[in-house]
């Protein structure tokens, strides 16, 4: 696995994986010093690329490879996740009835908790059934910032 970093408004990014796609995206909360890797697989380039594009607001959608590690149930999630589109939020319990589960909702909860591909796989558009914004492994602050850009009128908050 190789890695590479990328400075964004919420932090830096770091982003792992090897020719087989990307296997982890995420924020680090401390200035940290860095060297880029040499001779990284075209995925990582490519996922660099268009995280850039993303904040940048040019990119609404990411098509590099991925390759999550996770059990079954929460591969299964994150496949859920990357369905909810740009600009929209779901619950978790509209999650758990999607997978056909209402019950299963803490396991989804969960899965969502554990998501390794920060942005990408969307867990930042998860909220609560009641609308307001819940647990969010990058902070709260750091979710609130990725709805207002996504966005579609950015002069509205979200929250």
């Amino acid at each position: 696995m190789k890695s590479t970093y990328l400075k964004t408004p919420l932090g830096i990014a770091k982003i792992t994986g090897d020719n087989e796609g990307v296997a982890e995206i995420k924020i680090e909360d401390q200035n940290i010093e860095f060297q880029e890797n040499e001779d990284l697989p075209d995925t990582i380039l490519q996922a660099k690329s268009q995280l850039r594009e993303y904040f940048e607001k040019k990119r609404k959608n990411f098509d590099f490879k991925l390759n999550p590690k996770g059990t079954q149930f929460q591969q299964k999630v994150w496949k859920a996740l990357l369905e909810i589109p740009f600009g929209k939020t779901s619950s978790y319990m509209e999650l758990s009835k999607k997978l056909g589960d209402p019950k299963a909702i803490r396991a989804v909860a969960s899965a969502n908790g554990k998501n390794p591909l920060w942005i990408v796989v969307p867990c930042h558009r998860v909220i609560g059934s009641d609308g307001s914004l819940t647990g969010y492994a990058g902070g709260l602050h750091r979710k609130k910032w990725l709805l207002e850009l996504e966005s579609p009128s950015p002069q509205q908050s979200l929250f």
